[in-house]
C-alpha cells in the first residue's frame, strides 16, 4: 500500500486513474477531478448486512485499497437498517449479530489484502439513521418521490415481489440519504445500483443537498457463469470455505475453454487478483509441469485473458493457480473466526433456516423440513469385531455394540488407512438412522463417524469422551431436544445437508457450525486433524 507521502506525491489525474481502475462507469468524472485538484475526496461504501460475505466482496475491497493508494477518505457502512427493508432479509432480532459478522469478516478481508484499518471509518446505519433530523428527510423526500420512481430505483437491489412492502420502497430514499449524512463527495457501489445513484441525484437537490460523484464497479459473474449471490450456493466461494471446499467449487465452476464471457474465474482474475499484485509488484503465476509448457507467468491481465482465448491455457491450470492465491486471501480470515467466540457468533447470526411444509408433523424438534442436527441418531458404540470385506480391499466389515439387542454391522471404508488392529474393541462415533445400504453384497447399516483430510490423506475416527458406554447419544449442543428421524429419507438430503457444516476444530472437538458434538460426559474429540471435515 502506498503511504500518506505516497499518496501525496500522486498528481490529481494520477490519482483520478487509481480511482477508476477497473470500474465500469463514473457519474461526476468532471467534478471528481475538480475536487482532487483541490483535496482529498471523501468516498464511501456500503453494504446491507444480510447473507454472508462471499469472494466476491474482495472487489470493492480492492478498490477501497485503491482510494487509500489515492489519498481518499473512506467510511464503510454497515447499512443494518436497509437489511431489514429489503424484504426483511435481516431479521430485526438478528441485525446486530449480523452486523458484528459483517464487521469482523470485511476488516479481516481488508487486513489480508494489506489494507490498513487506521485509515478507515467504519459506522453502523442506525448510529445516524434513527435520528430526528434524519428521520424528518425521511419524511420530507417521500414527500416528493412517486411509487413509480422508489420501485424503479430499487429494481436491481431490492428482492422484487409481486406486492411489494412499503419498507422496500423506503430503501432508495435511505440510501440517497447516507451521502448527506455521512458528508462525502462520492459514494461507489456496483453497478446494480445505478438506479439507485440516478435516484440520489435527482431527488437530494428537492431537500436542498447537491448530488454526489458515483463509482460503479462491474458484477463480476459467480462461479456458474451468472451473478454471484449470497443465496445461491453453487456461485459463490464463502470466506469460511476450506481449501477442500474452494478446490470443489471452483472445480464445477463454469470455465469453459477459450470463453472469456461470464467466465467468474478469469473476472476474478481481473478485478481482484492482478489489482493487488500489482500492488505487490509480483507477477501472477500459473504453475504447470514441464511437459505441459511449464509455468506462465502475467503482468497484465490483458496478457492472461488473450492466452485464455486462443486456448493456450487450460481451464483447470487457471483454476489451479486461482485456487491457491484465494486460499492465501482466505487464511488469514479462516484464522479470524476459528476461535470459540467467533464461532458462536457465526451460529448465532446465521442460525440453519427453519422450513416447514405447511400442516407438516413436528419431527426432530421442528417440521420434516426443518434441518437441524437433531434428526441425526448419533450413538456411541464399540467395535467388538472387525474383518476385511471379501469383495474389496478398501473396506471393513465392524460388528458394532450399540446398546441395542444384537450388534449391528457396519462397514467402513477405512482398510489402507487405520490399522484393523486400532479399531479392535475401540468406542466411536456411529450415524444410525441412514438407510441401509448394500456394499458389494453385504448390508451396511450405520456409518463411524471420522475426521478425514484429502491432502496428505489422513482419517482419525471421532473419540467419545473417556468412560463412554455404548448407546449413549452423542449431540450437537444446543440442540439436545428433539427426535432424530427413524431413518432419513435419501430424497430429503438431510446429511448432506448438513455434513458440510461438520468439521474438526483448532482444539480437534468435533463441532457443527461452531457447537460441539457432546455426550452427557463432555465433548467428542479426534486425536490430531484441525480445521478437518467430518464424514
Amino acid at each position: 500500500m502506498a503511504t500518506e507521502n505516497g499518496a501525496a506525491a500522486l498528481s490529481p489525474e494520477e490519482k483520478l486513474t487509481l480511482i477508476k481502475r477497473n470500474l465500469q462507469e463514473t457519474l461526476g468524472e468532471d467534478k471528481l477531478l475538480q475536487v482532487l485538484k483541490e483535496r482529498d475526496v471523501k468516498i464511501y461504501w456500503g453494504t446491507a448486512t444480510t447473507g454472508k460475505p462471499h469472494i466476491a466482496y474482495f472487489v470493492p475491497m480492492s478498490k477501497v485499497a485503491d482510494f487509500l493508494k489515492a489519498g481518499c477518505e473512506v467510511t464503510i457502512l454497515f447499512a443494518d437498517l436497509h437489511a431489514y427493508l429489503d424484504n426483511m432479509k435481516a431479521p430485526w432480532e438478528l441485525l446486530e449479530l449480523r452486523v458484528k459478522y459483517y464487521e469482523a469478516a470485511i476488516k479481516a478481508m481488508l487486513t489480508s489484502i494489506g489494507v490498513p484499518l487506521d485509515k478507515l471509518k467504519f459506522i453502523k446505519g442506525t448510529e445516524f439513521q434513527l435520528s430526528r433530523e434524519y428521520t424528518l428527510d425521511v419524511y420530507r423526500l417521500s414527500s416528493s418521490v412517486t411509487e413509480h420512481d422508489a420501485k424503479k430505483a430499487g429494481a436491481e437491489v431490492v428482492k422484487q415481489v409481486s406486492h411489494p412492502l412499503l419498507s422496500g420502497l423506503l430503501y432508495p430514499g435511505l440510501q440517497a440519504l447516507d451521502e448527506e449524512y455521512l458528508k462525502v463527495d462520492a459514494q461507489f457501489g456496483g453497478v446494480d445500483q445505478r438506479k439507485i445513484f440516478t435516484f440520489a441525484e435527482k431527488y437530494l437537490p428537492h431537500l436542498g443537498y447537491q448530488k454526489r460523484i458515483h463509482l460503479m464497479n462491474p458484477m463480476v459473474p459467480g462461479l456458474t457463469g451468472t451473478k454471484m449471490s449470497s443465496s445461491d450456493e453453487d456461485s459463490k466461494i464463502d470466506l469460511l470455505d476450506s481449501p477442500a471446499q474452494v478446490k470443489k467449487k471452483l472445480k464445477k465452476a463454469f470455465c469453459e475453454p477459450g470463453n472469456v464471457a461470464d467466465n467468474g474465474v478469469l473476472s476474478f482474475c481481473k478485478h481482484v487478483l492482478f489489482p493487488l499484485r500489482v500492488v505487490d509488484g509480483k507477477e501472477f503465476t500459473v504453475k504447470r509441469a514441464p511437459d505441459n509448457g511449464g509455468d506462465l507467468r502475467f503482468s497484465k491481465f490483458e496478457d492472461l485473458e488473450q492466452t485464455f482465448a486462443k486456448e493456450e491455457l487450460h481451464p483447470a491450470d487457471l483454476k489451479s493457480a486461482v485456487e491457491g492465491y484465494l486460499n492465501c486471501l482466505l487464511a488469514p480470515i479462516r484464522a479470524e473466526f476459528e476461535t470459540p467466540d467467533m464461532k458462536k457468533l457465526v451460529a448465532k447470526a446465521y442460525p440453519v433456516v427453519k422450513k416447514k411444509a405447511e400442516g407438516a408433523p413436528a419431527a426432530g424438534g421442528g417440521g420434516d423440513d426443518e434441518i437441524t442436527p437433531a434428526r441425526l441418531d448419533l450413538k456411541v458404540g464399540k467395535i467388538t469385531s472387525v474383518k476385511k470385506h471379501p469383495e474389496a480391499d478398501s473396506l471393513y466389515i465392524e460388528m458394532v455394540d450399540l446398546g441395542e439387542k444384537t450388534p449391528r454391522t457396519i462397514i467402513s471404508g477405512l482398510a489402507g488407512l487405520v490399522p484393523m488392529e486400532d479399531l479392535q474393541d475401540r468406542l466411536g462415533v456411529f450415524l444410525c438412522n441412514l438407510k441401509p445400504v448394500k456394499m458389494r453384497g453385504i448390508e451396511s447399516c450405520g456409518m463411524l463417524m471420522c475426521a478425514s483430510v484429502d491432502e496428505p490423506r489422513a482419517v482419525e475416527p471421532l473419540m467419545p469422551p473417556a468412560g463412554s458406554a455404548p448407546g449413549e447419544r452423542v449431540f450437537v449442543e444446543g440442540y439436545e431436544s428433539g427426535t432424530p428421524d427413524e431413518k432419513l429419507n435419501p430424497k430429503k438430503k438431510v446429511w448432506e445437508k448438513l455434513q458440510p457444516d461438520l468439521r474438526t476444530s483448532a482444539e480437534c472437538v468435533a463441532e457443527w457450525q461452531g457447537s460441539s458434538l457432546m455426550t452427557k460426559l463432555g465433548a467428542v474429540t479426534c486425536t490430531s486433524l484441525k480445521g478437518a471435515p467430518i464424514k
